[in-house]
């Protein structure tokens, strides 16, 4: 039941900020910049924490699904991804569309890697 609750408190912290970096920028049926930025943060994050929680178990238990499953969860959000990427394609924005997908996926896997390379260098 804890873990419940932890899973909770951090996707509701998670959406939160989500929702702030959003409306921080407006979105003009161009490139869907702050769902990449959410991406990407949270990617590095992740790499970071799983360093951090898992392989060194440098805090205590509970963070793990607050930070991971919680907060960055509902940080970032591939649903929104895919849906900001098919109204592009439905606007016939073919290019932005396929650079979305690409720079998503291939930037948010490269912060990861190095969000898991820092943290155990830093962590030696």
């Amino acid at each position: 039941m804890n873990q419940l609750i932890a899973v909770a408190c951090g996707g509701a912290l998670g959406a939160l900020l989500r929702y702030l970096l959003q409306t921080s920028f407006v979105y003009s049926g161009k490139f869907p910049m702050a769902i990449f930025i959410a991406n990407v943060i949270g990617s590095l994050l992740m790499g970071v924490l799983f360093v951090l929680l898992q392989e060194k178990s440098l805090f205590a238990q509970w963070l793990r699904p607050f930070l991971m499953v919680g907060l960055l969860g509902a940080f970032t959000t591939f649903s929104t991804f895919s849906l900001d990427t098919i109204r592009l394609l439905e606007t016939g924005q073919v290019m932005t569309a396929l650079s979305n997908v690409i720079l998503s996926v291939v930037v948010a896997i490269g912060a990861a890697y190095v969000g898991v390379t820092l943290a155990r260098m830093l962590s030696q």
